[in-house]
């Protein structure tokens, strides 16, 4: 099964790192889901919270402020001003 590779980063540190199932991110657009084998897509992070389901069936919460999303070849990253973990 394809796995996604997530990075949340924010300015100032590395917020988390790690493979996923799914990714629910705020975009200036709505939100997007993500899944393995997704369209490569630039967008621009609204503030509000991302939803990482990890492959161990966790869900990893992060309030995202500013930035961009980028996927491709399913990498995800998430380049936000500012982001912590909830």
């Amino acid at each position: 099964m394809a796995v996604l590779d997530v990075n949340v980063v924010a300015a100032d540190q590395e917020v988390w790192v790690g493979e996923a199932k799914r990714v629910i991110a705020r975009t200036l657009d709505g939100e997007i889901g993500i899944l393995p084998g997704h369209e490569p897509v630039l967008g621009v992070v609204a503030d509000g919270e991302a939803r990482i389901l990890t492959t161990s069936d966790e869900t990893i919460r992060v309030q995202a402020d500013g930035g961009f999303l980028s996927v491709e070849n399913n990498r995800v990253i998430i380049a936000a001003d500012q982001a912590e973990l909830l």
